[in-house]
């Protein structure tokens, strides 16, 4: 056993599950730290995704009591969640995910030419002044309180601003977040939209990944997926619970700071 790949994957997983739900980018982390610990070869590329169903799993588990209801699966009164257009919820996930998975099938390839920390470097950048954006631009007070209220424009206007997710850097739930709290959302209504959406779309992505690195997958590396797998999924359970008891008392405002350090980190030790 390579004892340090398995503290690689810890390294990996624990960052994983921290930074997937804060708008601070994961994909960031996970090359930088890919980077630091000399871990970022094509092999390690198929463990980075595998770790992401952990991340997955744990949203299933926080959420377990509202998924069934909302996607109405034990009965159809369930379907309606008092939603007045009478269409089920499962509406808002497909036109939320829907500009983001047509433009990651067009330009796969072309999205893979940013996988570098320059890049990283300047889509922290710009998350951050999106953020900053939408901290200064929110609608105060927000005018609607719950994802049952949204329209389906509205939640493909919020699938707009998760394309900009596709650099890695700018950060799904930053992205994400940042265009709720734009067209009215208020934050905890914003998290929760973009914890649902993350389940298909970061499985969708990760799915898509691993089929593509297959051919990098060898039994003998079962164990080490195991444990970034259980370590993303209990991190990444952990942050949940500990994130949405502040959402509603926090600013962007640290998130932002962090992010501009970090890019100057990179700059100075991966791009000077």
């Amino acid at each position: 056993m390579n004892y340090h790949e398995l503290l690689v994957i810890f390294i990996l997983g624990v960052v994983e599950g921290i930074t997937e739900f804060l708008p601070v980018s994961s994909s960031g982390h996970m090359m930088l730290i890919g980077y630091l610990l000399e871990f970022n070869n094509e092999r390690a590329k198929i463990f980075e995704v595998f770790i992401q169903f952990g991340t997955i799993f744990s949203v299933i588990i926080k959420f377990w009591e509202k998924i069934p209801k909302k996607l109405g699966i034990f009965s159809q009164k369930s379907v309606l969640m008092d939603r007045d257009d009478g269409f089920p919820f499962l509406w808002l996930l497909f036109f939320g995910m829907l500009p983001i998975v047509v433009l990651g099938f067009l330009f796969y390839e072309q999205i893979k030419f940013f996988f570098e920390l320059k890049y990283v470097m300047r889509a922290l950048v710009l998350g951050g002044l999106l953020l900053l954006i939408a901290e200064y631009f929110a609608y105060n007070p927000p005018f609607i309180t719950s994802i049952n209220k949204l329209s389906y424009l509205q939640a493909f206007f919020i699938g707009c601003f998760q394309c900009f997710a596709l650099f890695p850097g700018f950060s799904r739930a930053g992205a994400t977040i940042s265009g709720g709290l734009l067209i009215g959302l208020n934050r905890y209504a914003s998290f929760e939209f973009s914890f649902f959406l993350a389940v298909p779309v970061i499985f969708g992505a990760a799915t898509l990944d691993l089929c593509k690195n297959l051919s990098f997958f060898t039994l003998q590396d079962s164990l080490l997926f195991l444990v970034g797998f259980i370590t993303s999924f209990v991190v990444g359970l952990s942050s949940i619970r500990y994130f949405l008891q502040f959402i509603e008392k926090i600013t962007f405002i640290p998130f932002v700071v962090y992010r501009f350090v970090l890019a100057s980190v990179i700059y100075f030790l991966c791009c000077d």
